[in-house]
């Protein structure tokens, strides 16, 4: 009985494109008690791997956290089997405004502490008491109300690249981060404002919405189904787009265009670029946004140091590395002294 992956990207990627099969990349989420995540995650993943799915998983003793992809042929299979999970019936789903059959490469359902890394002690507060959701149409009208503090509940390398109009977008790298910060920064406003939180997929969103009304917020809302379901709502019912640029995501596709606008630079020459890409050093593989020309000067590279090591032979850029943790690949996003127009 397979329990985990075995296959490497490589591997993976041929099989994918010798199949010749669309598939369609989706998200979803759901908080539940879950009195045996471990159970779960194993039948999870045997069934899902039949189906041929992919992705990234996290099921833990508060819910469940999806993003995968899979052929579509296998969709209503996919959903019936869902179904079959009394607690993920009818889940939304969350699909993806732009496919890409090489969204993802492997099948990782782990079982972690939380669905998200929020930090907070859920002891402390009802995690039930959630704000109101509000779908496209009403958040933009919501969003006009001057009224309204709206607040982008993701990092800065997300809200970098798109974020709606005139949203108050926290400088950090984390969720967790995010959350004292608002608090302190809107402490006067807990009763006569309406605060409206927006974020990828809404699971941010899900639990900082019953927080903020655990520390005293009276008027709390949340964009269901957070910015992908919001750029399809806008699409079907032809709604005005208040989001501008792209929308963050956490698969090899990076992003998904949301408006035609971009509101980011290249982090090296600061020319208007919302490409991020990774640094071509195993060594950094920093994430930050870098435009074509810059991508053809430094060789993929975020500096000039990490240009000169990969034109070292592969067995001595191993031997450098040997030894040593993970560098820029934690909490550094976005994030170094060599790049000229970082945020």
């Amino acid at each position: 009985m397979q329990l985990y992956n075995k296959l490497s990207a490589k591997e993976r990627t041929a099989l994918i494109e010798k199949a010749g099969e669309e598939r369609i990349t989706i998200s979803f989420y759901q908080y539940h008690n879950i009195g045996n995540p471990t159970i779960l995650r194993n039948h999870l993943f045997i069934f899902w791997d039949t189906l041929e799915v992919l992705g990234r998983i996290y099921v833990a003793k508060e819910g469940i956290n999806a993003q995968l992809s899979l052929p579509a042929p296998q969709f209503s299979k996919f959903k019936e089997h869902l179904d079959s999970i009394s607690f993920l019936k009818d889940v939304r789903l969350n699909v993806a405004i732009e496919q890409d059959n090489l969204s993802f490469l492997k099948l990782k359902v782990k079982v972690r502490n939380k669905i998200v890394a929020d930090g907070l002690n859920d002891a402390t507060f009802d995690v039930t008491q959630k704000g109101k959701h509000v779908n496209a149409k009403e958040f933009n009208k919501l969003i006009e109300d001057p009224n309204t503090v709206l607040v982008d509940m993701r990092n800065h390398y997300e809200s970098e690249i798109g974020h709606f109009k005139n949203a108050i977008t926290p400088d950090v790298d984390t969720f967790r981060d995010s959350l004292d910060i608002i608090e302190e920064n809107l402490k006067e406003h807990k009763e006569d404002k309406n605060l409206v939180m927006y974020c990828t997929g809404g699971i941010r969103c899900e639990k900082a919405s019953a927080y903020y009304k655990h520390k005293g917020f009276k008027n709390v809302y949340q964009l269901e189904g957070g910015i992908i379901s919001y750029a399809r709502q806008v699409e079907e019912e032809n709604l005005e787009n208040k989001f501008r640029g792209k929308n963050f995501v956490f698969d090899h596709r990076r992003a998904e265009k949301i408006s035609e606008e971009v509101i980011s630079h290249c982090h090296q020459c600061g020319e208007p670029c919302d490409t991020h890409v990774n640094c071509a050093n195993e060594a950094c593989h920093l994430l930050f946004i870098q435009c074509p020309k810059c991508q053809e000067k430094m060789n993929n590279c975020c500096s000039y140091d990490c240009k000169d090591v990969i034109s070292l032979p592969v067995e001595v850029q191993k031997e450098m590395r040997r030894g040593k943790g993970n560098s820029n690949k934690i909490f550094k996003k976005g994030r170094s002294k060599d790049l000229k127009f970082k945020k």
